[in-house]
């Protein structure tokens, strides 16, 4: 490990808004602010917003100077590539972000019931092998529940047709209210890009430079229901780094 990694975990560490529980040490306690983020750790009533796989996360602390009556929550499993947005919120004072490094599988060990108002999902990676690792499927939609408000917004921010064609099929199957989508968000004849959505990881720029169209989904999740996963072929993306040239189903196999 280089030392600039080791001086970001190091920074991490001393950070009082990176809270970090990874799947290892969740396995022996609990997390004591379950259902109490509001009141222990950003000391008012305004709604949670969440951003899973935020990567550097710079869409949360882009929503964060946008919207400071909203307290947002970035999680990753990567500390070293969140250093950059904790260090940026931190240096500004920004005291509506918080940082969770842990694993998402259990993501709903850190909220309680109703305290969650959005999920942001910017760029994921679509994991196109398995559909149980996809955070739009119906096995990360059942955990999302616990914590999400009834018909709270679910936002899904890509680069992959892959991921953009199953999430669609899944809301399809469940008949989920859509309320914006959009197959090229920034050439869009609606006018769809605003300031919110047009805020760019270095991750879209990365996609963006190289011609790709950039998908999004906003649409709600009831709590109650069941929740069916779409049985579809989905042809996979062609410029992974990974070659495969035939098409995935939805296998839920392990």
């Amino acid at each position: 490990m280089g030392k600039g990694k080791l001086a970001k975990f190091a920074d991490m560490a001393g950070f009082p808004h990176v809270f970090e529980y990874p799947h290892s040490v969740m396995d022996n306690e609990e997390f004591e602010m379950k259902g109490k983020w509001k009141e222990q750790f950003f000391h008012n009533d305004n709604p949670i917003v969440l951003e899973l796989g935020c990567g550097r996360g710079e869409y949360t602390v882009g929503l964060g100077k946008m919207f400071p009556d909203k307290n947002f929550i970035a999680v990753d499993i990567k500390g070293a590539r969140m250093w950059s947005g904790a260090k940026d919120s931190f240096e500004n004072g920004m005291k509506n972000i918080a940082f969770l490094r842990t694993n998402i599988e259990i993501i709903d060990r850190f909220f309680g019931e109703n305290e969650v108002d959005e999920i942001w999902l910017t760029f994921s990676d679509p994991q196109m092998k398995k559909a149980t690792k996809r955070l739009t499927s119906t096995y990360f939609m059942e955990r999302y529940r616990r914590f999400l408000v009834s018909d709270g917004i679910v936002h899904l921010k890509t680069d992959s047709d892959f991921l953009f064609t199953y999430t669609k099929y899944m809301i399809e199957e469940n008949h989920l209210p859509i309320t914006l989508m959009t197959q090229d968000l920034y050439h869009d004849n609606q006018g769809l890009v605003d300031d919110i959505l047009g805020i760019k990881t270095y991750y879209e720029q990365q996609w963006l430079d190289r011609g790709l169209n950039i998908k999004y989904i906003q649409f709600r999740l009831p709590s109650t229901g069941t929740l069916i996963e779409p049985d579809k072929e989905i042809e996979l993306d062609s410029y992974r780094s990974y070659s495969r040239t035939k098409r995935s189903g939805l296998s839920h196999s392990k």
